[in-house]
């Protein structure tokens, strides 16, 4: 590999997914490992994980995984120094791993909100503190990738009630930005993908409920994501092709807050 396209190659880095077992997760995990990246992949169950495993090795990945609740504090710094020991350093972290509830904004239950907070920005701040004390700043090399949504950029539209959701991945938004400053001096970069409508484990019923023909007909692109659509952007960011760009969100939607 020569010229232009070496800046994407990831041979010789390490990367942490959170969430990597399905969905966009595993859609970025596939990316990272086909250029050549040796991976671990994290979420709360074995079972998804080890499916995961097969289908990225299958690939000729190098994958190893490790079962964490990133709800949980004890399981996020685990986490962060068990990938640690396990791979030497965490050159690329991809904050992916997130959940989200339902309910109109006068009924939602506090303890529903918090569970979306903890899990959507808590535990990305304390997982990017610890990867980036432990590893990154020593190294004085990082590459921290946040799934914030484009729910994080607008308000929600008639029968979406997902306020702490939207609420999350706004916080997400800004986090970026605030670390992408802070950190800027360690030779880390910190950038956020933002996906429009894609198909997912969080998304199926919704899917179901409307149909694909529906959810794209305000897609100027006429058409909702796919297991390919964040690969071409998760790689610019944890490549040395973006090397010069930080606290950048990058919405991957079709067009849909363009207009």
């Amino acid at each position: 590999m020569t010229g232009f396209m070496k800046a994407f190659d990831l041979k010789g880095r390490t990367a942490l997914v959170t969430g990597g077992s399905r969905g966009l997760g595993l859609q970025i995990a596939e990316v990272l490992g086909e250029q050549g990246a040796r991976l671990i992949i994290s979420s709360r169950k074995a079972a998804d994980l080890e499916e995961a495993k097969t289908h990225l090795a299958a690939r000729g990945i190098d994958v190893d995984y490790i079962v964490a609740d990133n709800s949980r504090d004890e399981d996020v710094l685990r986490l962060a120094d068990e990938a640690i020991a396990r791979l030497g350093r965490v050159d690329v972290l991809v904050n992916n791993a997130g959940a989200t509830w339902g309910a109109p904004a006068e009924d939602h239950p506090i303890d529903a909100w918090d569970k979306v907070m903890n899990l959507n920005i808590r535990s990305i701040f304390l997982l990017s503190q610890r990867i980036g004390k432990k590893s990154m700043i020593p190294n004085r090399y990082g590459r921290i990738i946040n799934l914030a949504s484009i729910a994080g950029l607008r308000g929600n539209r008639g029968a979406t009630q997902t306020i702490a959701y939207n609420t999350s991945k706004g916080a997400v938004v800004n986090f970026t930005r605030a670390l992408a400053g802070d950190w800027g001096k360690h030779g880390i970069t910190v950038n956020a993908l933002a996906p429009g409508f894609f198909p997912s484990k969080m998304t199926y019923g919704t899917i179901k409920a409307v149909g694909e023909d529906k959810l794209a007909e305000g897609v100027p692109l006429r058409r909702i994501g796919d297991n390919e659509d964040l690969k071409g952007a998760a790689i610019l960011f944890a490549s040395d092709a973006g090397k010069h760009i930080t606290g950048q969100i990058l919405a991957v939607d079709g067009g849909t807050t363009a207009v």
